[in-house]
């Protein structure tokens, strides 16, 4: 019985990860505002890009959580996992 609960809590425990597009606008008002066309259904915002970015991540893994949940399908971009190379541009501020 034991090695059933420690064989469950490994596989909560394992994360895959997924690369997403993000759409990041400037703000008029200041700020930034992150969507996905991966992600239908997701917006972020932010007081600096990076910060728009995490909320992004968060409300992704959130969205993903709630189609687990309630038996929903996954967006097609989060339902298989890319395992191929790919290109990320990471912001980096500079004053």
């Amino acid at each position: 019985m034991r090695r059933t609960r420690t064989r469950k809590r490994r596989d909560r425990r394992r994360c895959d990860e997924v690369a997403i597009r993000l759409r990041i606008e400037v703000l008029e008002e200041g700020g930034y505002l992150a969507t996905s066309p991966d992600v239908p259904g997701l917006v972020a915002e932010g007081r600096s890009i990076m910060e728009a970015v995490e909320i992004a991540q968060g409300l992704t893994r959130k969205i993903v959580e709630s189609c687990i949940e309630h038996g929903d399908p996954l967006p097609p971009a989060l339902s298989r996992l890319s395992k191929r190379r790919f290109d990320l541009l990471v912001p980096v501020g500079i004053r």
